[in-house]
């Protein structure tokens, strides 16, 4: 949210506009809610709820946090240290760190992957013969077809 876009915003909002405000869904909205994400949001007479400026700029923590690949068990543990203004740093670089060390070994899985369906891919034939080492491999007998040798430079064993 701009600061223009909050200054001409009247307060409180609907859920529609602080979703539109936040870039998240009025779904998720609801969610990160019953998750307890956000603080008790006030509500009208009828029971419409009703989102104060701080409540917007909790979901756009909240999104931030998801699209770096946060857990919601992490970004709930950040946005009450994030509300706690007698906070330890430490504490949110611990969180920071055990996530990057969390999305290196993923990386490398993924980066495994690459390689195991690339040497696969370099394998297979492509024409109309029925044999196929990546259809072997899914089947769990890819790498009997493949050369030891092959498959020590590959990475597959």
């Amino acid at each position: 949210m701009s600061s223009r876009t909050a200054e001409q915003t009247s307060w409180p909002v609907a859920i529609g506009v602080a979703a539109r405000l936040s870039r998240v869904s009025a779904k998720m909205v609801r969610h990160y809610e019953s998750l307890g994400l956000l603080t008790r949001v006030a509500r009208t007479d009828s029971g419409y709820r009703q989102y104060s400026e701080s409540d917007v700029r909790t979901l756009e923590f909240i999104k931030r946090g998801r699209d770096m690949g946060f857990s919601m068990a992490e970004i709930a543990e950040l946005v009450s240290l994030w509300n706690n203004r007698r906070r330890a740093s430490a504490s949110v670089k611990r969180i920071a760190q055990k996530h990057v060390a969390d999305l290196t070994e993923r990386i490398e899985a993924m980066q495994a992957m690459q390689r195991s369906l690339s040497s696969l891919i370099a394998h297979c034939q492509g024409d109309d013969r029925p044999d196929c080492p990546i259809l072997d491999d899914l089947a769990g007998g890819a790498c009997r077809a493949i050369p030891t040798d092959v498959q020590t430079r590959q990475g597959l064993t």
